[in-house]
């Protein structure tokens, strides 16, 4: 329908079929693309991966406007004045061949979503088109609606807008431009957005109004699924965000406060040099629940342990806390190291979040020079002796957490002075491997370390070597490494 403002206006250019027709291919094309890219969004996950839930909603608003520019490219066509026999002739070929028209139904559908009206405020006479009885599921025998009963199918709330809107056009002149919903006589509920003008008569007075009517329900409940999946990731993102913090602060909390060595007993003849780092994995927002630790016994003797809880961010934190707690409490009460990973395996056994962790927990006797230690299905300390490495043999002990009532024996180590232990959790090393042979190359690249160790002074400058080698790697998981030399 046309749409001037003087009812004499003349009427524009209307633009070459060809020009229309390479529309239409680019758009089909284009929505052709977007169903490739919305058939890869689609995943199993879907339903609990926000970013994968945010995109696919903006994929489907993408479509819904790709189909109404199709729709409204075709009734553009429609409107057309056909071609003559003569203009194919000399028309080029197309370099392509032209994309295949949509099926009756879906071009249909898009076409129903799009009705013209007209009322006459002269004559009274109303004349709708069948789009729009369509759209209003209204029988076209009926009758069409005036601007006095057009009310009657909208919402009540909508209503004083609506008002609003053709009074503004009637009285003032100005054109329409607004949205309002409609209940359909079998009680569904649609958006229709309406754009109009009024059509003035000579004296410019309204003789009167004509409008285009488009059915954006799809597309509003597109916007609104992109709003939301949207805000469900920008929540989502915050509460990753404010998780990774606490589990930070956690960690920075609980392990070990001395940078550089730190060497035992204090105030005496060093007869233990330790050095400890934490390397943060290649994602460094997954915080894991690796720990490393020493601390001296009331006896004199020195706790060593390394290990590793399983899963990322504040859970995972918070166990190495409590864990490491309980070993530091235990420890100091005096018991041994295969008893204490007893009594951690139960521990984790009956916790409110159960977890599965891995340990190695050792008690050095600086009068004996003898290492005490136990294991709970962790690496072995590697011992380091006049240029070789070798790893100990280990003692009996499950994961923490994976059977109750689980024991654990220890052995002993009759150690030398400048004898050098490394103690390391098994994310060192990217896992191309998987279980036993990821940590079997993992002890293995440090075994081969040395040579180098055995120039060194410090187990500072050991723990140095240790990032220098391992430091770089895109590691899956983080990692602990501590370092301890026996004095003279």
């Amino acid at each position: 329908m046309p749409s001037p403002l003087f009812a004499d206006h003349s009427a524009d250019r209307p633009p070459e079929r060809e020009t229309v027709e390479a529309l239409i291919t680019q758009a089909r094309r284009l929505r052709g693309g977007l169903d490739a890219v919305r058939e890869s969004t689609v995943d199993t996950s879907l339903a609990t991966d926000p970013q994968l839930r945010w995109q696919r909603a903006l994929c489907d608003l993408a479509v819904h406007h790709l189909d109404d520019l199709g729709g409204h490219l075709d009734q553009l066509r429609e409107g057309l004045p056909a071609e003559s026999a003569d203009d194919l002739a000399e028309a080029e070929p197309p370099a392509a061949p032209p994309e295949p028209e949509p099926e009756p139904h879906e071009r249909g559908s898009l076409l129903r979503r799009v009705g013209s009206a007209e009322w006459n405020l002269l004559t009274d006479e109303v004349s709708w088109s069948d789009e729009l009885f369509a759209m209003f599921g209204r029988a076209p025998s009926d009758g069409p609606l005036t601007l006095d009963e057009l009310p009657s199918l909208v919402h009540p709330e909508d209503q004083d807008g609506l008002a609003t809107m053709v009074t503004d056009c009637l009285v003032d002149g100005r054109p329409i431009d607004g949205e309002f919903r409609i209940v359909r006589p079998d009680e569904t509920l649609r958006t229709v957005h309406m754009v109009g003008e009024p059509v003035l008569d000579a004296d410019g007075g309204t003789a009167c109004m004509w409008a285009v009517l488009r059915d954006v329900s799809e597309l509003r409940r597109s916007q609104q699924a992109v709003r939301e999946t949207r805000d469900s990731l920008h929540r989502e993102r915050q509460i990753a965000q404010t998780e990774h913090r606490l589990a930070v602060e956690l960690q920075e909390a609980v392990l070990p406060p001395w940078r550089g060595s730190l060497r035992f007993p204090h105030g005496g003849p060093v007869a233990l040099d330790l050095a400890g780092r934490y390397l943060p994995s290649g994602t460094r927002d997954l915080i894991g629940g690796d720990w490393y630790d020493a601390l001296q016994l009331p006896d004199g003797t020195t706790l060593m342990s390394v290990g590793d809880l399983t899963g990322h961010g504040v859970t995972a934190t918070s166990g190495m806390a409590m864990v490491l707690g309980a070993l530091r409490g235990m420890a100091v009460a005096g018991h041994r190291p295969g008893p204490l990973m007893g009594f951690v395996n139960q521990l984790l056994d009956t916790a409110a979040q159960p977890a599965l962790g891995s340990a190695v927990c050792g008690r050095f006797d600086p009068a004996a020079r003898t290492l005490e230690w136990a294991q709970a299905g962790h690496p072995a300390p590697l011992l380091f002796r006049d240029g070789t490495g070798r790893a100990l043999d280990p003692p009996e002990g499950v994961l923490l957490g994976a059977t109750s009532g689980a024991s654990y024996t220890q052995h002993t180590e009759q150690l030398e002075p400048g004898d050098l232990l490394v103690l390391h959790t098994d994310g060192l090393v990217p896992r191309r491997a998987q279980g036993a042979d990821a940590t079997h190359e993992g002890a293995e690249r440090l075994l081969a370390l040395a040579p180098r160790f055995a120039g060194t002074r410090s187990a500072q400058d050991c723990v140095r070597i240790v990032v220098e080698e391992f430091g770089t790697a895109e590691r899956e998981d983080d990692a602990c490494v501590l370092i301890a030399r026996v004095g003279g």
